[in-house]
């Protein structure tokens, strides 16, 4: 799985390191002790970095999926 932050050359290093750990899953508090931070200065981090309107694309490959050598696959697009 790759994840695609587009807009993050607006973002900040700490902004960007907050949204990729928040959109991996990763709650306020663990994102805090990650980071050395507190949790009050995660959050208006990840809000900052929304109002900034990044945007996340996540890229999986077919075989996530099961679809990965399917007749679709050497065929193109119907």
């Amino acid at each position: 799985m790759k994840i695609e932050i587009r807009g993050a050359e607006n973002l900040s290093f700490r902004e960007r390191q907050v949204v990729v750990l928040k959109e991996m899953g990763a709650t306020t508090a663990e994102i805090a002790r990650r980071l050395g931070m507190s949790p009050n200065s995660v959050a208006t981090l990840y809000n900052r970095a929304k109002g900034k309107g990044y945007e996340v694309v996540i890229v999986l490959p077919g075989t996530a999926l099961g679809l990965a050598g399917t007749d679709d696959e050497e065929g193109g697009e119907e």
